[in-house]
């Protein structure tokens, strides 16, 4: 197979890197040479500066869009059209202009279109997901993320400032760049019905874009809860809770560790101590780093391109998520709450 590889900043590496490790070695690079890493590791492979020319010459498989986020649409639109099954990073897009280009360009050509949401590879959040259908929880009521890190650390390597996390012009901002769990929220408990924020730039970071948001969701099950998000944050922290009526459910992306606090159905008089919570713990397995989640996804979207497999986030969750995000916006805009129609 042959896999081309548009935008070689960290999320293209990453790939580049991951996809080497798996095999596969027909790798085309297209290059605008503005990515602010070393060159090394990419010496002797066949370099394109244009994209048509690129599809042309080298008809690949599979092409991974991971440049700047408001130029996805600029990659991918043709690579569908061309019949390339498509890595693509999140957020799908800045807007919601052209997607249905792109969606006409898949069905039309074959094309598949994997959605770069990692976090829905994760170990234990798949077991949250099984807990949760199982009923282990109950009905859900209420659910939180806290997700807040420093963008100045992100790339050490490199000026923050000119990063496409802190500038409006590449599709930047904390509530598009951390988008993961208005997707992952979605995974694990179905679709949200409305949404409110409040969002702005709070800190003393040189950035044209919001670096805070604070977004309420009420999901179409009737649980309600928030995502809190923020650019700003020493040390980092990202964590999810969620309550339901047969107990709670704790996750800490730090050591990835799930917890299930199961309460016993309630006995005796009111007079009587309180039965203690079950408690369960769920770990990754042993030597679990943050790069299988994107392994995993690599080796779920070499499936797909070899015909083994189907997307497990595909265009449409890519695109309710960016929706999602888009009515944050909306919401600080407006001072509304954004209702959502079906899916």
């Amino acid at each position: 197979m042959k896999f081309l590889i548009a935008g070689l900043g960290s999320i293209g590496r990453r790939h580049f890197r991951n996809l080497i490790a798996l095999g596969e070695k027909d790798i085309v690079l297209l290059r605008t040479r503005k990515a602010t890493l070393p060159d090394d590791e990419l010496a002797g492979y066949p370099v394109e500066t244009d994209l048509a020319e690129a599809l042309k010459k080298h008809k690949p498989d599979a092409v991974v869009v991971a440049n700047p986020t408001s130029l996805h649409l600029d990659v991918a639109i043709p690579a569908a059209e061309a019949g390339c099954h498509i890595l693509l990073e999140k957020p799908v897009s800045h807007s919601l202009d052209r997607l249905d280009l792109l969606e006409k360009a898949a069905a039309k050509s074959g094309s598949k279109i994997l959605v770069g949401f990692q976090f829905r590879y994760h170990p234990t959040l798949n077991k949250a997901r099984e807990l949760i259908q199982s009923g282990a929880l109950g009905k859900i009521l209420t659910v939180h993320v806290h997700w807040g890190e420093y963008l100045p650390q992100w790339h050490p390597w490199e000026d923050y400032r000119q990063s496409y996390a802190a500038r409006a012009d590449l599709g930047g901002g904390v509530i598009v760049t951390l988008t993961h769990p208005l997707d992952y929220l979605r995974f694990l408990l179905g679709d949200v019905a409305s949404l409110w924020s409040f969002n702005e730039h709070l800190s003393a970071l040189e950035l044209d874009v919001e670096d805070f948001a604070e977004i309420g969701l009420k999901f179409s099950s009737g649980a309600v809860g928030g995502v809190h998000i923020n650019y700003f944050q020493r040390p980092g922290v990202h964590k999810l809770e969620i309550v339901g009526t047969d107990g709670t459910m704790r996750w800490d992306n730090a050591d990835g560790i799930l917890h299930l606090f199961k309460m016993p159905a309630p006995f005796g008089s009111y007079s009587d101590l309180p039965p203690a919570p079950v408690t369960e713990s769920f770990s990754p397995p042993d030597g679990f780093e943050r790069n299988q989640l994107f392994i995993a996804q690599t080796k779920h979207f070499i499936d797909i391109v070899r015909g083994d497999a189907q997307p497990i986030c595909t265009l449409t969750d890519g695109v309710r998520a960016l929706q999602m995000a888009l009515a944050a916006y909306e919401s600080q805009k407006t001072e509304k709450l954004v209702k959502f129609g079906r899916v």
